[in-house]
């Protein structure tokens, strides 16, 4: 069955700070901060994370549908996207606008310090749910803010399960939106920081937030993730990657794992652990669509991983 993965498409430019953001940051002089760092790598990758998400997901054999605005900028992308065999139909152009650009700088420990231009994202509302046929399952990623609202209510009016999926979009939302995506949305999945701001801006604890949806993740990086789901909490872990590389896109191949999970009807101990091991297999690898696995070598990586069979 198709998903429809309602989000950013972006262009990542992406600098690899060769020391700690720690030891230039003083904490007593934030009110006053004015930092340089020097990045001798940089590169210009494809992301968003519709995207990303959709990359990951047609890896496993799923059936994306990306549904998002570029700019006049946005053909090598477009292109891209048509060698995948990722259809572009629901992939709207904005005159007069650039496609997202996220510039983003890692330093040794994997912190991230990101500047994002939203471009013709900001335009995202101008698309709709309805447009799409066929579809069974959705996910409203970080996108434009009228987007996303109208997107939730959107997949809800058509009886369309789908994933509340805030990221980096959170903090444009007060806590009355946040609670009603939650009212709508099936599925939650936030990481720990966003966990926190969500339950921050609410003014629920976690646990409550966690009765309305069927089910609320919440990734940890390199300490696994939780899942919320019936009244109790399934710990999942880390996969061990091959290599630490870089973390852009982890968690939206793990979003990936999640959709193919729920669309595929697998228990949620699988489903996270599938999820897992796809962010796993994504910080092996520079940027958020470089890695590059069949469905079966993804297999024999889940079994390896956990003991058990995926397929």
């Amino acid at each position: 069955m198709s998903t429809l993965i309602c989000g950013s498409i972006a262009y990542d430019t992406i600098m690899v700070f060769h020391d700690r953001f720690k030891n230039h940051i003083l904490p007593e002089q934030l009110h006053i901060l004015n930092v340089a760092f020097l990045v001798p790598d940089m590169r210009r990758e494809f992301g968003g994370c519709a995207g990303n998400i959709a990359y990951n997901l047609r890896m496993l054999g799923g059936e994306p549908m990306i549904m998002a605005t570029v700019g006049d900028d946005a053909a090598p992308y477009l292109e891209r996207l048509e060698r995948l065999g990722l259809a572009t139909d629901h992939v709207r152009r904005v005159p007069e606008t650039w496609t997202a650009q996220a510039f983003i700088t890692t330093d040794l420990d994997d912190n991230q310090i990101t500047a994002f231009h939203p471009g013709a994202m900001n335009f995202a509302h101008h698309n709709g749910v309805a447009d799409a046929r066929g579809v069974r399952l959705g996910i409203v990623s970080p996108d434009g803010r009228q987007g996303m609202l109208e997107h939730a209510r959107q997949f809800s009016e058509a009886g369309i399960p789908f994933v509340f999926d805030p990221g980096q979009g959170l903090p444009m939302f007060e806590g009355p939106d946040l609670r009603h995506f939650l009212e709508l949305a099936d599925y939650c999945t936030v990481n720990d920081y966003e966990a926190q701001l969500l339950c921050d801006r609410t003014g629920q604890s976690l646990e409550r937030l966690a009765r309305q949806v069927k089910a609320l993740i919440v990734t940890r990086g390199a300490a696994g993730s939780v899942i919320h789901v019936d009244g109790g909490v399934l710990e999942i872990p880390a996969v061990r990657p091959e290599e630490v590389v870089d973390p852009t896109g982890c968690g939206d191949a793990y979003r990936a794992g999640l959709l193919h999970g729920i669309a595929a009807g697998m228990d949620w101990v699988a489903t996270g652990q599938l999820a897992s091991l796809m962010g796993a297999i994504k910080i092996a690898h520079r940027g958020g669509q470089n890695h590059d696995l069949v469905r079966n070598q993804v297999a024999r990586r889940y079994r390896e991983a956990f003991g058990t069979d995926l397929w």
